[in-house]
């Protein structure tokens, strides 16, 4: 073993002793020692990685689509329809001519842009909502609570497609008619954790200190419930993802000729027996992604609510 190796070795182990030291001497050390853990445990959990490799891969997908794609996405070639899988056409094409695989490359953007706007919003809000009427309970609690409820009493599906309709069709409305319906299910977890928290001797504590309600919710309960709320909202993407696929699917989410994943399997479901890829494609796509999100939620539950 060469010199140079041995002080790469060194230094790594130094570094690890570093991180998993029971005794750290600053916040930084030990906030930098328990990724490191959580990361571990991420690992040891095959699934999960494949789950994050395949995130990983949907956004080079978005971010490197001009580069990646063989063909304009848009452009239409009715020479060129309903051509099968080939060296030509990895995918095939559609019905226009548009080449399969340069609409899925373009589609992930779409996809990766409703994941990312409903993950800063629903949760955002069910989380606000719930730590508030979990924290001040009484007649805001009951209100908000009912409010919540309401909400929940009514199918996702169901109810981003009353919001779209009235909103009209558009990828920006279903995001915007997604993010509506699915901020409950983070009310009701912030809202049960909340309960447990303000009852705890350290929120007493800082109470004591004379810190206002604001303070104490927004500094103390909502750091302590985000993390059951990364964790369901991994595991939420998938709906959706699903929810945004059978809006586009209906004609109410991106409109033609975007190349989002759920207007293809539409417009391919005509030609699904004879020219089966035009369908399978993008269906596969929204499989994958989906899965993904899945096992990648599963991971994350692992490191940051081993309870659950």
């Amino acid at each position: 073993m060469s010199v140079q190796t041995q002080n790469s070795a060194a230094r790594t182990g130094g570094l690890r002793a570093w991180l998993t030291t029971e005794t750290p001497q600053s916040r930084t050390q030990a906030k930098l020692g328990r990724i490191y853990l959580g990361w571990l445990t991420f690992t040891r959990n095959t699934l999960a990685v494949v789950g994050l490799g395949i995130m990983l891969l949907l956004v080079a997908m978005a971010v490197l689509a001009p580069l990646l794609t063989p063909y304009d996405p848009l452009a239409q070639d009715l020479g060129q329809r309903l051509l099968p899988p080939s060296g030509a056409h990895w995918l095939g094409t559609d019905a226009f001519g548009r080449d399969i695989l340069s609409r899925i490359l373009y589609g992930s953007r779409l996809t990766l842009m409703i994941v990312l706007l409903v993950a800063v919003t629903a949760p955002v809000a069910g989380l606000l909502i719930g730590t508030v009427a979990g924290y001040l309970g009484g007649w805001v609690d009951t209100v908000l609570m009912r409010v919540t409820d309401i909400f929940l009493a009514f199918p996702k599906l169901i109810l981003a497609l009353a919001f779209v309709s009235a909103l009209g069709p558009g990828i920006e409305n279903a995001i915007i008619a997604i993010a509506i319906t699915s901020w409950p299910p983070y009310t009701r977890i912030a809202r049960a954790e909340t309960i447990t928290i303000r009852k705890s001797d350290f929120i007493s504590a800082v109470r004591l200190q004379g810190a206002s309600k604001a303070r104490i919710i927004l500094g103390h309960v909502v750091p302590l419930c985000s993390s059951s709320l990364i964790v369901r909202v991994t595991l939420d993407m998938a709906g959706i993802i699903l929810t945004a696929a059978g809006l586009g699917f209906l004609g109410l989410g991106a409109q033609p000729p975007a190349p989002e994943w759920g207007a293809m399997i539409a417009t391919g479901r005509q030609y699904v027996l004879e020219q089966w890829w035009v369908a399978t494609m993008p269906g596969i796509a929204i499989f994958v992604v989906s899965l993904g999100f899945n096992l990648l939620g599963d991971g994350l539950r692992d490191v940051l609510d081993p309870k659950g």
